[in-house]
């Protein structure tokens, strides 16, 4: 980055700061919601002056307008909701990190880089700072890694200042329990203020210190890891798991940090995490929104018999698009990692919006591709985005034309195997050596069981095409290409050397 350029960013800085903290003082003056649609009106604009005035832009913030004028929406009181729970001071600094470095600069440089660059650019990095955690959960890969390995807080500064260089702003860290080293997460959150940081975590390392610290700090979030009843959940994740997690949710909303839940669904909890009393339970206690993720069999300490049935995935979508509609009154945003592809246009790992470092530096396609051919210690950022294992992602997505079928491993599972044995990965299982083979072969089953629930509930929907896909040049100039070529709706891959 030029002299200039530098300047220029580091003034816009600036007068987003400004901005964001005279907007948040409007806000929170005023409990007037009519009024607060017109600062949100006026945070739109602002967006659409950044972009510019192209028609894609223009659609957008026309709409997100329209939205925010009606305050008695559903939404619109929840983000209301959000704003008056939150600590002003974070709030300022969480919206200027998240909502400007993130979303604006962030995306914009983002999208210069894929076409310098012709490869996959996350918007996302997610890293393990550790492989290290305190507990044991039923079917999860990392709670017999132990203390192997981690990153030093160099490793850690290092993915974060080269992929800033390429736009990406935001960094979720797993692990691992990732606040086994939250020392050096704070370092790293008070280094780089211009990102914004996230951790999954099973909760029980957060205290009254780290609250405090994180509050002033503005940029670091949690995602808690909770899984329905007092009952469901300590039975995969052990006794006195639900209390503590009770306790986090408690210190982190007096201390008005913005948080979030990870929730791992399975064929013996969906029902406890998708019940009304569960989203009530969240939002009552200061949570509004979370991930929901399907439990996958990966690694040798894997529990599929745990996996869903295809009746009870079925189920999961609806239900999760019920929660997010209008009409009902949860004040809870759930997002579901397998089942809104249609969201993000399939598959989103390799770097299309983000990949994974493990706790070793090997960097992998997605936190559940345990298979990597390049490592933090020897490649930059842009090094491992240009590898042959990231390249047949970016290559071959989407892999199914089919958005309720996205994953290369879990519903085509046929996909990793090619393109692992392509490009000579090696797996990266710490827990034991686990072939690309006796991965899939767990798949295979679910994959063909699934794909005609999903074919015939696909089929029920009109699908409209994104804007913008960040699909490979090829797909994008040839559209005929991008999920049709088998009648299995599957993508075939071609290496490009």
């Amino acid at each position: 980055m030029s002299a200039k350029e530098l300047f220029s960013n580091t003034a816009e800085r600036e007068a987003v700061s400004l901005l964001t903290g005279k907007l948040l003082k409007k806000l929170n003056r005023t409990e007037d919601y009519t009024e607060r649609s017109q600062v949100y009106a006026s945070i739109a604009e602002f967006a659409r002056r950044f972009y510019g005035d192209d028609t894609e832009t223009a659609e957008s913030i026309s709409a997100i307008k329209e939205y925010v004028s009606h305050p008695e929406n559903k939404w619109m009181r929840l983000i209301n909701s959000v704003i008056d729970e939150a600590d002003p001071e974070y709030a300022k600094n969480f919206l200027r990190t998240l909502g400007y470095e993130a979303f604006l600069n962030g995306t914009k440089t983002i999208r210069r880089s894929r076409e310098i660059h012709h490869c996959n650019i996350p918007w996302l990095i997610l890293f393990d700072p550790t492989s290290a955690c305190n507990m044991h959960c039923i079917g999860c890969w990392s709670g017999t890694y132990g203390r192997k390995n981690s990153l030093s807080f160099e490793d850690m500064d290092r993915i974060v200042t080269e992929g800033k260089q390429l736009g990406t702003h935001l960094f979720f860290m797993t692990g691992g329990e990732p606040l086994v080293k939250k020392k050096e997460i704070l370092k790293l959150c008070e280094k780089h203020r211009d990102c914004f940081f996230a951790a999954f975590t099973n909760s029980t390392l957060i205290d009254e210190e780290l609250c405090e610290k994180v509050r002033r700090l503005g940029n670091l979030t949690f995602l808690l890891s909770i899984e329905g009843t007092p009952d469901t959940n300590d039975a995969r994740r052990g006794k006195g798991h639900y209390a503590a997690v009770m306790k986090a949710m408690k210190l982190l909303r007096q201390h008005g940090i913005i948080f979030g839940t990870s929730i791992c669904y399975t064929k013996d909890n969906i029902e406890a995490v998708t019940s009304d009393e569960f989203f009530d339970l969240l939002s009552e206690n200061g949570a509004h929104f979370g991930f929901y993720f399907h439990l996958m069999p990966v690694g040798n300490n894997a529990a599929p018999e745990l996996m869903p049935t295809p009746e009870q995935r079925l189920y999961m979508i609806h239900r999760l698009r019920e929660v997010r509609s209008e009409e009902n009154r949860h004040a809870f945003f759930p997002m579901d990692f397998q089942n809104d592809g249609e969201a993000v246009g399939g598959c989103i790992a390799g770097g299309r919006n983000y990949f994974h470092i493990n706790a070793s530096g090997d960097a992998e396609p997605c936190v559940f591709i345990h298979f990597s051919n390049t490592n933090i210690h020897d490649h930059s950022i842009l090094e491992m985005l240009k590898s042959s294992l990231f390249m047949a992602y970016h290559e071959g997505q989407p892999f199914n034309r089919n958005h309720l079928r996205p994953c290369p491993m879990l519903e085509n599972p046929q996909l990793l195997r090619e393109m692992v044995k392509k490009t000579g990965a090696h797996q990266t299982n710490e827990e034991s050596p686990e072939d690309v083979d006796h991965l899939c072969a767990k798949c295979d089953r679910y994959a063909e069981e699934w794909a005609p629930y999903a074919e015939e509930e696909w089929q029920k929907e009109t699908h409209a095409v994104p804007p913008y896909e960040n699909y490979s040049e090829e797909k994008r100039n040839h559209p005929e290409l991008a999920g049709f070529e088998h009648a299995d709706g599957t993508v075939s891959i071609t290496l490009h050397h």
